[in-house]
């Protein structure tokens, strides 16, 4: 699925930041609708290291009102989280959705079938069974009135790594770069097989993925948004307006 992607799709500048303004627009007026129905959205990112999650996620929110999202930032489990089944601190998160209209998960329950598989932080039968489980949680998420959307963010090898140099040479961005993601860059052929298997196994008619392609960022960014806007658009049987 991955080799499929047409890596060099682009917007010129004026239809970057016109359809970035009118998704945006829109997808305000859906989770104003969300609001009144006493509905949540569950958004996952997953990607490449590098591959715009972060940027995609500042544009969906940026003309929501604060007080109706969450940005989640996951990484590995730590006290009490490490006791637990791991799905345990994602429902933990979830457990009062009506609190805010959307719920962002920047990297998420896909961990346990991407990083802990590679990185053999799971054995084996531990993260084969996970595809199961996971697939379970998001319908029963589904069943209780959530929507699910869930992205891929899809970028080159070449291009990861225009962008890991970019950032060693930029000092307000040497942080984004750790020894772990050069770690995990040497294993991108294992990392793609894990995400292949992910993406057969996970995607679902309640909570299908939608692969996103990240070389150029101006698309991707528009590219979720007009996901969003689509999928809220259809679910709550609601047409925004154009703007």
């Amino acid at each position: 699925m991955l080799e499929k992607l047409d890596l060099d799709q682009q917007l010129s500048r004026e239809e970057y930041e016109r359809e970035l303004k009118r998704r945006q627009l829109q997808l305000c007026e859906l989770t104003q609708e969300l609001y009144h129905r006493k509905r949540s959205l569950v958004i996952v990112y997953e990607g490449w290291d590098a591959a715009g999650k972060g940027g995609s996620i500042r544009r969906v929110t940026e003309k929501l009102d604060p007080r109706g999202y969450e940005v989640l930032p996951i990484g590995a489990p730590e006290g009490d989280d490490r006791n637990h089944h791991y799905l345990w601190r994602f429902w933990r998160r979830l457990e009062s959705p009506e609190e805010k209209q959307v719920l962002i998960f920047d990297r998420s329950w896909y961990g346990r079938v991407l990083v802990e598989r590679v990185e053999g932080y799971a054995p084996e039968e531990a993260w084969k069974r996970a595809y199961r489980e996971i697939v379970e949680f998001e319908r029963q998420l589904v069943r209780g009135g959530l929507l699910v959307v869930k992205f891929w963010m899809h970028i080159s090898p070449d291009e990861q790594l225009r962008r890991f140099q970019a950032r060693e040479d930029t000092p307000y961005k040497r942080w984004k770069l750790t020894e772990e993601d050069w770690r995990n860059r040497a294993k991108w052929d294992q990392y793609t097989k894990a995400v292949e298997d992910m993406l057969l196994k996970t995607s679902t008619r309640p909570a299908p993925w939608t692969l996103v392609e990240a070389n150029f960022k101006w698309f991707a960014r528009v590219k979720c948004l007009t996901v969003l806007v689509k999928t809220l658009s259809r679910k709550l049987d609601h047409k925004p307006a154009r703007y």
